[in-house]
């Protein structure tokens, strides 16, 4: 049996040229300036109508904090992962960690498809 190639993970350097574009899911600022994301519970028609008999929404707001907040205002499609790192050792320079922090956070919204991480074109 064949293994599945999996696809190679991008270097450091790679991955601070990537840039960040949130997806179209609906969100507002709090009141506290924190970011929360409307996120859809179900895809499915059996889902969605599954909640609509029982009078529930098809949201949930995913909440994040003052990191997540910054990062997510900033994933505009334009500004690549490092120009989000700077912002963020500018906005929070005692936090310990925050490129390794970015860089999950980043990871799990893209696998949660709440971000899409583009390619930097070089021309």
């Amino acid at each position: 049996m064949r293994k599945k190639n999996k696809p190679k993970r991008p270097t450091t350097d790679e991955f601070l040229q990537y840039i960040p574009n949130r997806t179209e899911l609906e969100w507002a600022v709090n009141s506290k300036g924190l970011v929360e994301i409307m996120v859809p519970k179900f895809k499915s028609k059996f889902g969605k109508s599954f909640l609509n008999l029982i009078k529930k929404e098809n949201k949930f707001a995913a909440k994040m904090d003052k990191i997540g907040s910054t990062v997510w205002k900033e994933c505009d499609g334009k500004k690549s992962v490092k120009d989000i790192l700077d912002i963020l050792n500018k906005k929070f320079p005692k936090e310990k960690n925050i490129d390794q922090r970015l860089f999950l956070f980043l990871q799990q919204m893209h696998s949660l498809k709440y971000i899409e991480l583009l390619v930097k074109q070089k021309y």
